[in-house]
């Protein structure tokens, strides 16, 4: 009997074990995994030039934001929000809510595609570029 409880709890051990292996795997795989491209949310028009601080931010917006918030911060319907939408007007969501997304990642709230993660990589400068860049898209498109 003692033999049967010992063999029973170790395989329970073990089977637990495997759980949590592959559900943190799984976890890890999702929060690297490249967002699935999808139609843009809305219609972006740009401005005519950008300042040289915006242009710096669009390349790293491009290269860190783009996948999720979509070219030109128009949404991605499968992966991510519009920047270029009155929900983020300065009034509403100021740049050091950008720089808190950024740094902490964003509970969701407004949308419904999942909590954004922290983003690595970033310097404050490259944080503060990526603002500027949105904040002139916004304006071109009457978002003050």
């Amino acid at each position: 009997m003692n033999k049967k409880i010992i063999v029973g709890g170790a395989a329970l051990l073990i089977a637990a074990g495997a759980y949590v292996s592959l559900t943190q795997t799984e976890a890890q795989e999702a929060a690297t995994a490249i967002p699935p491209q999808g139609n843009p949310i809305v219609e972006v028009i740009l401005p005519e030039t950008l300042s040289a601080e915006a242009q710096m931010g669009k390349r790293a917006f491009d290269a860190v934001c783009a996948a999720c918030h979509g070219t030109n911060a128009a949404g991605n319907k499968a992966a991510g929000p519009p920047l270029v939408h009155k929900i983020y007007e300065p009034s509403h969501h100021g740049d050091m809510s950008f720089v808190l997304a950024v740094q902490q990642g964003v509970r969701a709230h407004h949308w419904r595609f999942g909590n954004m993660p922290p983003q690595d990589g970033l310097t404050k400068a490259d944080v503060a570029a990526i603002i500027a860049y949105v904040r002139e898209l916004q304006r071109a498109n009457g978002i003050n």
